[in-house]
């Protein structure tokens, strides 16, 4: 007598299916591995089932899975001689699902290490699976990455649960690991796959690090070999056209959902190949989400709105990781659709929907050393383009003065980010860096320059506690006496929080009315002295 149907309510989530007590669908049977299958219910409707490797195989309405499909309403799933249907729920027929709710969490980030047996197994399975490609002569480079995982999948199994049974580890671990190192990002896979991992870094194939919640913490994660990391690394430069090696042993690149990755290799990385990816999750940060976060408060973003839309040129200014890049994507997004706007970085970081939008990337010199094309190179061509504004990624050199020209000559309203610790620390770099330009200017006119050009200087810093926050907004306002003099409009101080200082910015006070300025009771409406501050 056949076992009664169960009905199992699956949340919103990522599920798995198979023999261990912590899967949401358990399974008994002959070749059913301990976490057989995945599947992820998104809060958008969408759901998806991935197969991870279990002899008997996952088929949906009759058709074997290779790597994950999609599902569709009252599909059937059949695992080995279990079989059962899936009824999905869309958002439309019950209570809206937050999509907080949903992360692909498909492996632990931080879990056990993983014991040298592990390791040793995941060599002879590698180099099996090696050897199994170089047998049937197949013509690797030309399967696309569907046909190769499907392939890698299909002979990786057997050597990897004789393996796994002969060390006592869980097979299904053993395939996963190794598929993982081989065709794709090895242990940076599930790191990739998890949201609140902002930067990940690779210091040597035993030290991985990460950033969640504006911290730093080391995980367990860890490639096999230098010789897998540096792999992985090829991996990555190879489908860019980039290269790196004793030759050339530092290079920038980007992966396919745009995270930036810097790479390091020996003999310049003393300890193993270093690694940093920055990532940019997969919701784009807009205005709202900064005022959720408690990056800046309502008058502070109705002001820098009001100098996008006034086309004030505005710096944004912070440290390593205070996420200046961030701010900079969301005060481009509120440029107006009409305008024509160009923007130059060393690395694509920026991504904002605008329909008159050229983006351009510096490119580095080729293995012959001919062929680089600079962010100053961009910058002057960009000049020949009639853009209505320039957003430039990152000022770090000489580069810098053709930006304030531009600035200085028709471009109002254009964006940059700079490091620097303070405002008036930015401004000083700001000289230092068009004297790095081979122009011979003096002081003077170089600080003449940069106050005639920067009308905002926006300051974001992360706090030891990994929260962002801008903590001044700055309007430069001329120079007296030689140096270039400022006005905080808003601060964040410990104990007050956001408040405007009560400094009226000059460029509002000129501006005819009919202009839409803003309303001045933004700048008094927090408790702050109204008296000027005094020039910085």
């Amino acid at each position: 007598m056949s076992p009664a149907p169960r009905r199992e309510e699956l949340p919103v989530g990522v599920h798995f299916a198979g023999q261990s007590p912590d899967c949401a669908i358990r399974l008994r049977g002959a070749g059913v591995a301990a976490r057989h299958l995945r599947i992820e219910m998104a809060a958008d409707g969408s759901y998806r089932l991935a197969d991870l490797g279990g002899s008997a195989g996952t088929r949906v309405n009759g058709e074997r899975v290779v790597v994950a499909v999609g599902l569709g309403g009252d599909d059937v799933l059949r695992v080995g001689d279990i079989e059962f249907t899936v009824h999905l729920m869309t958002p439309s027929q019950g209570e809206p699902l937050p999509a907080a709710d949903w992360q692909p969490r498909s492996l632990p980030r931080v879990g056990g290490p993983l014991p040298g047996a592990f390791m040793e197994a995941a060599h002879r399975v590698h180099r099996q699976l090696l050897r199994q490609l170089d047998l049937r002569r197949r013509d690797v480079a030309a399967m696309d990455d569907g046909a190769l995982r499907a392939l890698a999948t299909e002979l990786l199994w057997p050597t990897a649960m004789e393996e796994g049974g002969r060390a006592g580890i869980d097979a299904t671990q053993l395939h996963r690991f190794v598929l993982d190192e081989a065709l794709g990002l090895g242990p940076l896979e599930a790191l990739l796959a998890d949201d609140e991992v902002r930067e990940i870094m690779v210091n040597g194939p035993e030290r991985i690090f990460v950033e969640s919640g504006g911290r730093l913490q080391p995980t367990d994660a860890r490639f096999s070999s230098e010789a897998a990391l540096r792999g992985i690394v090829e991996r990555i430069v190879t489908p860019i056209g980039r290269r790196v090696d004793e030759a050339s042993p530092m290079v920038d690149a980007r992966l396919p959902d745009g995270s930036r990755v810097n790479i390091v290799v020996p003999p310049l990385a003393l300890r193993g190949t270093a690694l940093t990816i920055r990532r940019f999750g997969r919701q784009r940060f807009g205005a709202a989400q900064l005022l959720e976060r408690g990056t800046l408060d309502e008058p502070m973003i109705e002001f820098l709105r009001s100098c996008v839309l006034l086309r004030r040129n505005m710096l944004v200014s912070g440290g390593t990781g205070s996420g200046k890049t961030t701010l900079l994507n969301v005060l481009s997004g509120l440029v107006p659709r009409h305008e024509r706007v160009v923007t130059i970085e060393d690395s694509a970081e920026l991504a904002f929907d605008h329909p008159n939008l050229v983006a351009l990337e510096t490119r580095p010199r080729n293995i012959e050393g001919r062929g680089e094309v600079t962010v100053r190179d961009l910058v002057r061509n960009a000049l020949r383009m009639r853009p209505d504004r320039l957003v430039i990624g990152e000022c770090r050199g000489g580069e810098t003065l053709d930006m304030l020209q531009a600035m200085n000559t028709g471009h109002d309203g254009s964006l940059s980010t700079v490091h620097a610790n303070s405002p008036r620390e930015l401004l000083s770099r700001l000289e230092v860096m068009v004297l790095m330009s081979g122009v011979e200017l003096p002081i003077a006119a170089i600080r003449e320059q940069i106050a005639s050009s920067v009308h905002v200087v926006v300051h974001q810093a992360r706090f030891a506690c990994g929260t962002r926050r801008i903590t001044h907004i700055t309007e430069v306002t001329g120079v007296a006496a030689g140096v270039v003099q400022t006005q905080d409009i808003f601060r964040h101080t410990v104990g007050r929080g956001f408040h405007a200082t009560g400094h009226v910015p000059q460029f509002i006070e000129d501006l005819d009315p009919s202009v839409g300025r803003p309303d001045l009771r933004l700048f008094r409406e927090l408790g702050g002295a109204l008296g000027a501050t005094g020039a910085a």
